[in-house]
């Protein structure tokens, strides 16, 4: 069986030669290259094809996140596991929606790294244990109800609310603070948005997404 080929990302070079020792001494791993900066990575990663881009996200240059989306956009059997200092939210999920499938931390044991390379190698999506809390933080909080109508602007859903609750345009008018002719304008493009063709349609779709209850 052919080994895995390993791109080593990295601008630190004593850091650099270590992890390039390691996967080395890994019967299962070859080093396919080395870059020390995000333009570096993104042309050995095209030149090399290799089966894992172990990537460093503070780069000189061209951002580990940029380098990883230009090379998982251009060739997406290229897997990126990120190795990287940081924990925080911003950089996980900025690395993971770029096309990242794995974030080791700096700090990872030898078994912990290898394994990683070896887990997404297989496809598989690997973090390291304080970064998969964050990510499973994030997926199990509740997301917030999608906003009805989107294609209305806030105060053409205020509108929609008192056309649903029974206001006609004058009412409206009055509660708003808006002229007659205003209050019209508005209700016409709330009918084109919605493709409905009157008022009444406009009052059941309204109070059939909660609005004017």
């Amino acid at each position: 069986m052919e080994p895995l080929r390993v791109l080593v990302v990295e601008d630190h070079p004593l850091f650099r030669k270590g992890v390039v020792a390691l996967l080395g001494s890994v019967a299962e791993f070859s080093v396919a290259g080395v870059a020390a900066s995000g333009e570096e990575a993104i042309a050995r990663a095209a030149e090399l094809r290799p089966d894992v881009v172990l990537m460093d996200l503070q780069l000189p240059g061209i951002s580990g996140i940029e380098a990883t989306r230009t090379i998982v956009t251009a060739d997406p059997d290229v897997r990126v596991l990120v190795l990287s200092l940081f924990e925080d939210d911003d950089s996980v999920f900025l690395a993971l929606r770029a096309g990242a499938r794995g974030y080791v931390l700096k700090d990872a044991d030898e078994d912990e790294l290898t394994g990683a390379v070896r887990a997404v190698a297989r496809g598989e999506a690997i973090f390291s244990r304080a970064v998969a809390g964050r990510v499973l933080a994030f997926f199990a909080a509740p997301r917030p109800e999608p906003e009805a109508f989107p294609e209305l602007t806030a105060r053409e859903r205020e509108i929609l609310s008192l056309i649903a609750a029974g206001h006609p345009n004058p009412s409206i008018a009055r509660k708003l603070f808006l002229s007659p002719k205003t209050v019209a304008n508005y209700v016409s493009a709330i009918f084109a948005k919605l493709q409905v063709a009157d008022r009444a349609e406009a009052m059941i779709r309204a109070r059939e997404a909660g609005l004017g209850t």
